[in-house]
């Protein structure tokens, strides 16, 4: 059965698709939970009926705060505080960690502008969480995650720990494709579910436009596909210094780590949000390191076997400027992690 098939249209019928079993409660680590990410990333979590039983706040100043302010919603969710030399106690027992933190984009930055400096704080954390929490999930939403995925992937790696629950959160990209498409024709967001393969960085996003079941002339794909491309840099500059994509970004992972949180062995899920996950066994791209739909299981994530349908546009893309740019971005995490490890 083809790939295209098996989507999941619209959030009713994901909704459908999520196991509702209260068997498993889960411990949920915030590493940068003070920032401009976390904080919004936080109060969704704390607010979810959707098995998280504990949120751990970690950051290097201000949580405190933050956790006394959330503290006060009457969720049954406890929410507590860790801050400076305590990330261990923050990690331990942690079933999912998620990590926003990092410095954010400001006007004229590119993500691999952030490259050094969020490269040794998310080397710091996967180290960190490799060593106390092995079997939690960690998600990376610090950017570029195209490099900093590799570089966490290949520090487990050099623990002897499995690498299956270490995920890039790129759900924001087809939050984006389903609200640009929805504006552009007219419907509603929720009715649209845009599969987005490749990378999370420019033109390493791969929207793929073919899979809505309506009709878009070229040139209005091409628009899209820019805009979706670009969308980051779009906020950026909207805000004028002031921050860069932190509350749709936290939409977007609070969603993804949601699905995470309600999924198990017993009843794992299809993200048609896709993550950018490390593709170990041979697939469809050939590529090492690779956004794509995938299932998910409290034991990890899978990359389904069937191939995903592209049209000639989409494989054109693939091949001139997702694939070059996505293996340069990846060469870097991992030599990064190399160096990083000899220190």
């Amino acid at each position: 059965m083809a790939f295209a098939a098996k989507m999941i249209r619209g959030a009713p019928r994901m909704a459908r698709q999520l196991s509702t079993s209260p068997a498993h409660q889960s411990k949920v680590a915030v590493l940068g939970a003070a920032g401009g990410i976390g904080q919004p990333l936080s109060l969704l979590l704390k607010t979810s009926s959707v098995g998280i039983k504990h949120l751990a706040l970690y950051d290097v100043v201000n949580v405190p705060g933050v956790t006394a302010d959330l503290g006060h919603i009457a969720t049954p969710c406890k929410v507590t505080a860790h801050t400076g030399d305590e990330l261990a106690s923050a990690l331990e027992g942690a079933d999912i960690v998620v990590v926003p933190a990092g410095v954010p984009r400001k006007p004229g930055m590119t993500r691999d502008d952030l490259f050094n400096t969020n490269a040794t704080i998310t080397a710091n954390l996967a180290t960190a969480a490799s060593t106390i929490c092995p079997k939690a999930f960690f998600c990376v939403i610090t950017n570029p995650v195209n490099s900093m995925v590799p570089l966490a992937v290949d520090l487990y790696q050099q623990k002897g720990v499995f690498t299956n629950q270490v995920v890039g959160v790129t759900t924001l990209d087809v939050v984006r494709s389903n609200a640009f498409v929805a504006e552009a024709m007219g419907v509603s967001p929720l009715d649209l579910d845009i599969p987005v393969i490749g990378g999370h960085s420019g033109n390493t996003i791969l929207p793929l436009l073919s899979h809505i079941q309506h009709n878009l002339d070229q040139e209005t794909v091409e628009k899209l596909t820019v805009r979706i491309q670009n969308a980051g840099t779009e906020v950026v500059e909207a805000k004028a210094g002031a921050g860069s994509a932190t509350l749709s970004m936290a939409y977007a992972a609070a969603h993804f780590v949601k699905q995470v949180a309600r999924s198990s062995d017993n009843a794992p899920l299809l993200l048609n949000s896709c993550a950018y996950v490390c593709t170990a066994e041979p697939s469809q791209f050939y590529m090492p390191y690779f956004s794509l739909p995938v299932t998910v299981a409290s034991s990890g994530v899978k990359v389904p076997a069937e191939n995903i349908a592209l049209n000639d546009y989409e494989t054109r893309l693939l091949e001139e400027e997702v694939k070059p740019q996505l293996l340069k971005d990846i060469e870097k995490g991992l030599k990064f992690a190399k160096d990083f490890a000899r220190k």
